[in-house]
């Protein structure tokens, strides 16, 4: 059985943490607190975790500055964070989060199965990230590391570097949409979502394959 992932709820407002916790109780995983983007901060110090839940709305440091700092700090970057938005929140403000390689956003109120459901996708990812690092590991050992299987290891290196040439463009072609002043339609926005999506979790993958350098 896998090791429950540690999931990180971010608001200044107790009853919607304890609203988040009501939901996600379900899933069996470790349900972390905190009640700003300076705690949030601490919080990711401290431990490793699947998914954020980031509230927008937050007094001094609020969702958008606290997930800049956390996708430039090397530990934390690749974390996924579904930004919880309020209704007021215009497009441009949320889009903000994808130009900053967060990978969903969800509008309040939200439907309480949609959310646990995409949480549950970034938790199992995660657990199979887990996994993929302890088999290479694994096999590492067995390969007593000497680099006798330098083809391989070589083969994976170029696959970490391709998926990440395509990770940077999926973020150009993000941001060339966020720039451009006429309306795009919700129907290119959401392929362009899924794709992002889909290298993230690719890239993640390749990366766990390759293991710690």
């Amino acid at each position: 059985m896998p090791r429950k992932a540690n999931i990180l709820l971010v608001d200044d407002r107790e009853d919607n943490l304890t609203a988040l916790e009501a939901i996600l109780t379900s899933l069996d995983q470790n349900l972390v607190r905190a009640s700003s983007g300076e705690a949030a901060l601490k919080a990711l110090l401290e431990g490793d975790f699947a998914v954020i839940l980031l509230d927008v709305m937050m007094p001094g440091m609020d969702g958008f500055e606290t997930a800049a700092h956390i996708k430039q700090r090397e530990k934390t970057k690749d974390i996924p964070i579904i930004f919880l938005t309020g209704a007021g929140i215009d497009r441009h403000q949320v889009f903000r989060g994808y130009a900053s390689r967060s990978i969903d956003y969800l509008t309040k109120p939200y439907d309480p199965w949609v959310l646990r459901s995409k949480v549950e996708v970034f938790v199992e990812l995660y657990q199979t990230k887990r996994q993929l690092y302890e088999q290479s590991a694994q096999l590492r050992r067995q390969l007593g590391d000497d680099g006798n299987d330098s083809r391989t290891l070589s083969a994976i290196d170029h696959l970490v570097a391709t998926t990440e040439e395509i990770d940077v463009e999926m973020g150009r072609l993000r941001q060339r949409l966020l720039d451009d002043e006429r309306e795009t339609d919700g129907h290119t926005m959401a392929i362009v979502r899924e794709l992002g999506r889909s290298v993230s979790e690719m890239k993640t993958l390749v990366e766990a394959l390759r293991g710690p350098e």
